[in-house]
């Protein structure tokens, strides 16, 4: 197989940071891609799905995941091309943020619709699977490649990266363009759906 597009590249880069996974399977030598959201996303997994079925074999499917929750899912074929971002993000089965990773617009806005959400006056990214160190690389490029200042808000008993309230309407700035109508609602400042929203972000994982 090639290599992938800038716009592939850039939707893989913004997902893996989100809620997409690479993974082998079983003992096979290659690594595949993952996309799993909640169902109510459809419309976004299967706008990624577009962008990937050169690589997929099977359309994405409903299936049901963990309680009442209803995924929506695709996988692609195990190729040599995701092997390479696997061993690239991925140290014994975990993944990490390396020190050369980059962002662009279209992959920060890939990032935010898969694990953002609006508060009040500012974005979050919910970063929380990653340490401390990595969320600390993720802020530093935030800020070096869009001019983003951030900092480290406690969620519970973990960390999640927040946007600055000066610096979220140059976010929204940046991402806006990129945001599917789908996914619109995100940078919505609506207090009566806010907790709609934080249900939504919490069936998508």
């Amino acid at each position: 197989m090639g290599s992938l597009t800038s716009v592939q590249k850039a939707i893989l880069i913004g997902s893996l940071l989100g809620d997409g996974t690479l993974r082998r399977q079983g003992n096979r030598l290659n690594a595949l891609f993952e996309v799993n959201h909640a169902y109510k996303h459809k419309a976004y997994v299967d706008w990624k799905w577009q962008h990937f079925s050169e690589y997929v074999l099977t359309p994405p499917k409903a299936r049901n995941g963990k309680g009442s929750r209803i995924a929506y899912r695709f996988t692609t074929r195990s190729l040599p091309l995701f092997t390479a971002y696997y061993d690239w993000l991925y140290i014994n089965g975990r993944k990490m943020v390396p020190f050369d990773m980059t962002l662009n617009p279209f992959s920060l806005a890939v990032w935010f619709m898969d694990d953002g959400t609006r508060i009040r006056s500012a974005y979050y990214l919910n970063t929380q699977q990653f340490s401390i160190e990595e969320q600390k690389i993720l802020q530093a490029l935030l800020l070096k490649t869009f001019g983003l200042e951030s900092n480290l808000n406690r969620d519970k008993t973990y960390f999640r990266i927040r946007i600055s309230t000066e610096s979220s309407t140059k976010m929204q700035e940046i991402i806006e363009p990129y945001v599917l109508p789908c996914m619109k609602y995100k940078l919505a400042n609506d207090p009566v759906t806010t907790e709609l929203k934080n249900e939504i972000l919490s069936l998508s994982r």
